[in-house]
């Protein structure tokens, strides 16, 4: 039984790295660190707008929260699969294809996204607890939750997306050979 999971799981992760591969020859021109800046900016921004959708969740018009919740769901998924690909393998999971200084930055990046999310449930926690008397309660509760998981695990991507140096070009030429 163990051979077999064996054999399932290096078929995973080859999935994976072919995966990686076909990602790391995307967007060539877009691989500098003011473009991976502006994208962070835009997922944080996507973020709070959640977190805002969650605050205006059921206590007044649903249109705004409708409109609130979708924009920010569109523009920063669509920002957060951007600035996946432009970080590469460190934002990923499971990787054998990283090299020493990579699988040091998505340790460190892992470490403190874990850390931002325990204290973001927390706050969502909280939250939980002092609207649960009031209408809409449970629902408006769990709004918080999701929006501030969401955020919680997008923020590994945002560090690596503001904090890595600009790709070396030739280092690049080269995997696309």
């Amino acid at each position: 039984m163990t051979t077999k999971l064996a054999a399932y799981w290096e078929r995973q992760l080859d999935k994976m790295d072919q995966r990686e591969l076909r990602h790391a020859k995307r967007l060539p021109g877009w691989r500098t660190r003011k473009h991976r800046r502006t994208l962070a900016v835009v997922v944080a921004a996507g973020d709070l707008g959640l977190v805002a959708g969650a605050l205006v969740f059921t206590t007044g018009d649903d249109w705004v929260y409708g409109a609130v919740w979708v924009s920010s769901m569109l523009v920063g998924a669509s920002a957060f699969v951007l600035l996946r690909i432009l970080t590469g393998r460190m934002s990923g999971g499971f990787s054998r294809l990283l090299d020493e200084r990579e699988r040091e930055w998505r340790h460190r990046v892992t470490y403190i996204g874990f850390q931002i999310l325990s204290y973001l449930m927390i706050a969502a926690m909280i939250y939980g607890i002092l609207v649960a008397d009031t209408e809409n309660g449970g629902f408006r509760g769990a709004m918080m939750l999701s929006a501030l998981l969401v955020t919680g695990t997008t923020i590994p991507t945002i560090i690596l997306g503001w904090a890595l140096p600009d790709d070396d070009p030739e280092d690049f030429e080269e995997g696309m050979a």
